[in-house]
């Protein structure tokens, strides 16, 4: 027991050393380059001088006969060299170090300078990502952004026959309920039967803030009107709702203005206008005008 004890002390504190040496893994790239598949169809070779623990060098059988190892590579950090053909640096290389040869490895210096991946092409259709949400607000919280998706569009990829149709991608279910606070997170999205996506998931953000709510009467102006007409609009002021960012440094219904465009109303079919908001005041997070139609006449 003593000896044996002794064999694994030794062993671990062996295993915990760092080696240095030259190692070669052959690698398979994935990445999302538009309208190629996602995986190459070839393997290429990576070898650099490495320093690593013991551990590493068992967990991962380097050398030939090994299996090659998927890494994901950033489009960006590959370049074309022919129509189906990509490559990337050594210098590029470096930020994929741990997936290549394993976390904790330090690599001295890369003898591959150049690898190259083939990426065959594929038939392949960007679609809009369409997010699936039931959100609630806390009382006096809301949205003080338009909710941001990332990516907001995906490549499909396959056969004309499946693809084809296809004229969004739906996500998971947003259930999120008494929000008062800005919230990030991840959905996956639908999966497709035949069918590669460029991404399996999305990111998301809610921007939320306290808000105010102010009631205030503003009369509607007209803007471009030409010299000798007069344009009327009816009714002539707007009730104005404002939400604003809490707190409020000054009135923002000081400021706040509606005006007509008469160039509007010249090509409207029937002399109806929409108003439009100018000197928005900042904190002013969105508004509504009541009524949102206007009736105009013009006066000779």
């Amino acid at each position: 027991m003593s000896l044996l004890v002794a064999f694994v002390i030794w062993l671990a504190s062996n295993l915990s050393q760092s080696y240095s040496g030259v190692v070669s893994v052959p690698i398979i790239a994935e990445s999302n380059i538009d309208g190629h598949s996602r995986e190459s169809s070839t393997s290429s070779t990576v070898t650099a001088r490495c320093h690593m623990s013991g551990y590493n060098l068992l967990r991962k059988p380097y050398g030939r006969g090994r299996k090659s190892q998927k890494v994901k590579i950033n489009k960006m950090d590959l370049h074309r060299a022919s129509e189906d053909v990509f490559f990337i640096s050594g210098s590029s290389l470096n930020a994929y170090s741990d997936q290549i040869f394993g976390e904790g490895t330090t690599v001295d210096a890369f003898v591959s300078d150049t690898v190259f991946f083939m990426f065959p092409s594929v038939n392949h259709k960007k679609v809009p990502v369409e997010l699936v949400q039931n959100i609630s607000f806390r009382p006096e919280y809301m949205s003080a952004a338009p909710l941001k998706i990332e990516p907001d569009s995906v490549v499909l990829y396959g056969e004309e026959s499946r693809i084809g149709d296809i004229d969004r991608v739906m996500t998971s279910p947003l259930d999120l309920d008494d929000v008062h606070e800005t919230k990030t997170g991840t959905l996956r999205l639908g999966k497709i039967k035949g069918v590669e996506m460029s991404s399996d998931d999305i990111r998301y953000t809610i921007s939320v803030t306290r808000y105010v709510e102010l009631k205030t009467t503003v009369q509607i102006e007209v803007f471009h009107c030409p010299s000798g007409k007069r344009l009327l609009v009816y009714p002539s002021s707007a009730e104005v709702v404002l939400h604003c960012a809490f707190p409020i440094s000054r009135d923002p219904s000081e400021s706040f203005r509606l005006y007509v465009d008469y160039n509007e109303f010249a090509s409207s079919i029937n002399g109806r206008c929409i108003p439009r908001a100018v000197n928005l005041p900042p904190g002013v997070i969105d508004y509504k005008i009541i009524p949102e139609v206007f009736d105009c006449i013009l006066s000779e």
